[in-house]
């Protein structure tokens, strides 16, 4: 780099005047880091990617995406995920396998230890950026990274801050990203070698032993989904969009249930696909990216996202790419089933420029059930719904094993709970608040089985799911005739412009009704099970809105 000063708290190069970092006043020293590394500052794309490619971290593909690999972590290490007991979250945090113990001795350790681990770097990485779009309710989040790869995955995924905005940002909380940190168990009380160590009173967030980017986005997640709730600001993992009257919509799911799909609509604008937070004026992204699986991504499917594979400034992690022709193969899964792709929000043509929209008028919670027992779509009642988003309900299919059919189900309380820090009835009494106040009206869309349990029956039609959503959207399903769900209770309409009526009676679509009404009761037996955990913490309301099987 030529010679350079600073003005302003800004970089600049001597002789012409180019910006090539941005150096906030508040640096490094600051906080207590004191490091001889060449210390590059909320480096922009491009030079990312160039620094990304002259250290070998990455190569470009054809058209431009850097292509990444993340080693043996390709997904999360949930289990490997501390909070640290103190003052701040002794009694705030749920504790359980979502949120293990760290003792703060042991944190100490590990963060003096991380501290000498970062002194031995040559060059690091440092952006400083914003969890949250709603200027109010955001947090000043600054990343310290020993990849530039990483720098830019956690710069393109949370909110970048204006150039004039960094000359005198300084950070609310910190992380630091070392990959080749090899935690010891025993001296920081962990599990092995990998650890993600939250500690909300020192305000730091240690990730090691992991070169999964992912892990520094969720931690962000993690982080605003403990500080919004004492606002009274509902955290969601959920993907909103916007239609054309200005109408705000929530897709609540979990992986596989149809959330980014269904919110990706050419005729509404996409606010994000994953991370919202909603408050008094607003559903707000806390994110400026999107990171979406690349597997078998089809182009006829979901063109807009296909269409990031050949950006610049995408950063594609475990995607098979040939060596001679940099030719992508987005259906090879030899690195990993969970291969991922990075790439800023304003990637998607239709997406909101501010990242925000106004309250929400419906709440869609997604599920795909390989029971078959669910209908298509359901309105629920205020305490049905904080009862279905309390239960967190997907069904995966069979595995591996040929000729085994039976669904597993899987209940995520909050449609999250990895990334919930405080006890479930926190987040569904906020939700259950909300949707008092703003009138919203809450649907169970079911995109899994029809006409029988998986192996059975058949996948629910998307183009049937698509009309009920429209019909939702829109407002008319609610001038349907509806039913009530003999089993769950909830309303369930009759017919619908455009749907075969058949569908939305699920047990008139099963070759044998007998044997529709015992899958009912079993999968009503695993709601009822499930939810004993947390009946104690939510009002007797909620505890009667849950499912009852047919007299």
């Amino acid at each position: 780099m030529r010679d350079a000063t600073i003005k302003g708290g800004v970089l600049e190069n001597q002789g012409d005047g180019e910006v090539s970092e941005r150096i906030p006043a508040h640096q490094l020293d600051a906080q207590g880091i004191n490091v001889p590394a060449k210390i590059h500052w909320n480096l922009t794309t491009a030079p990312l990617v160039e620094h990304a490619v002259a250290r070998g971290e990455g190569q470009l593909a054809k058209d431009g995406p850097l292509v990444v690999r993340t080693g043996k972590h390709t997904g999360r290490s949930a289990q490997d995920r501390f909070v640290v007991r103190n003052s701040v979250s002794n009694d705030t945090v749920w504790w359980g396998k979502s949120n293990r113990p760290m003792e703060a001795d042991a944190f100490d350790r590990l963060h003096e230890e991380f501290l000498a681990h970062l002194a031995t770097k040559d060059t690091l990485f440092v952006a400083d950026l914003f969890g949250g779009s709603q200027p109010e309710n955001q947090v000043n989040v600054r990343v310290i990274n020993e990849f530039a790869w990483h720098n830019l995955f956690i710069r393109t995924l949370l909110v970048r801050p204006e150039p004039e905005q960094l000359a005198d940002y300084v950070p609310e909380y910190t992380i630091i990203d070392l990959p080749s940190f090899k935690a010891d168990p025993e001296r920081h009380g962990c599990r092995t070698e990998t650890v993600i160590a939250v500690n909300l009173e020192k305000k730091i967030i240690l990730i090691g032993g992991t070169a999964y980017a992912g892990e520094m986005k969720k931690s962000v997640f993690g982080l605003l989904n403990f500080l919004l709730p004492e606002k009274g600001i509902m955290p969601m993992h959920c993907s909103a969009n916007i239609g054309p009257a200005g109408d705000t919509a929530i897709f609540f799911g979990l992986s596989g249930t149809g959330k980014t799909t269904l919110s990706a609509d050419p005729n509404r604008t996409l606010i994000g696909d994953d991370e919202h937070g909603w408050s008094d004026t607003a559903v707000f992204n806390f994110e400026g990216g999107c990171y979406a699986k690349m597997i078998r991504l089809s182009e006829e499917a979901e063109p807009e996202i296909f269409a990031t594979t050949k950006r610049f400034g995408t950063v594609l992690e475990n995607v098979v790419m040939d060596p001679v022709t940099r030719e992508l193969d987005l259906d090879d899964n030899s690195y990993a089933e969970n291969s991922r792709g990075a790439y800023p929000i304003d990637f998607i043509p239709n997406s909101s420029e501010k990242n925000m929209g106004p309250v929400p008028r419906n709440i869609i919670m997604l599920t795909a059930d390989a029971f078959g027992v669910l209908p298509p779509i359901a309105r629920l009642t205020p305490d049905q719904a904080m009862y279905h988003f309390i239960s967190g309900y997907t069904a995966k299919v069979a595995g591996t094993e040929i000729g085994v059919t039976e669904p597993e189900a899987t209940f995520s309380t909050c449609f999250g709970a990895p990334f919930m820090p405080r006890h479930p009835s926190v987040y569904g009494n906020l939700l259950k608040k909300r949707i008092a106040e703003g009138d919203v009206t809450c649907w169970l869309v079911n995109t899994g089985w029809t006409g029988g349990k998986y192996g059975v029956g058949k996948r629910m039609p998307i183009k049937a799911t698509r009309a009920l959503l429209n019909a939702a959207l829109d407002g008319s399903l609610n001038q349907a005739e509806f039913r009530r769900d003999p089993n769950f209770g909830f309303e369930v309409p009759v017919e619908v412009p455009g749907v075969d009526t058949a569908i939305l009676d699920p047990r008139s679509t099963w070759s044998d009704p007998q044997d529709y009404d015992r899958t009912a009761a079993k999968l009503v037996d695993l709601f009822v099970e499930n939810f004993t955990e947390f009946a104690a913490h939510v009002e007797e309301g909620v505890r009667q809105a849950g499912p009852q099987l047919a007299a």
